[in-house]
């Protein structure tokens, strides 16, 4: 089993393959210098083998490799950051965090 996740700025999101099958994807909207994820869907024939949280850890990694801002307009982005502040919550601006029901610090 090969698991790829890249970049397709031209669709705006981040796709996740399984043996060169698209098996999810998380949009975004780019503004300045802040990514906005606004969905991320895994299909469900590929669910339950944790793809989706492998793929927003990548777009994460990614958003903090080109010194984006994160606004987590998407629920499972959200998620993925309240679950792992340590790992995540700086890249969402402080005077943001609220407005996502995320801890300030």
């Amino acid at each position: 089993m090969s698991i790829d996740i890249r970049d397709n700025p031209a669709a705006h999101r981040y796709e996740i393959t399984e043996d060169g099958t698209r098996a999810g994807l998380v949009e975004y909207e780019i503004t300045g210098d802040t990514i906005t994820f606004v969905h991320t869907e895994v299909d469900p024939a590929f669910g339950g083998r944790g793809l989706a949280g492998q793929l927003v850890a990548a777009a994460l990694a990614d958003a903090r490799h080109r010194d984006l801002s994160v606004l987590p307009e998407c629920p499972y982005v959200r998620k993925v950051i309240a679950d792992h502040p340590d790992a995540y919550l700086d890249l969402v601006p402080a005077d943001a965090r609220a407005r996502y029901g995320l801890p300030a610090e």
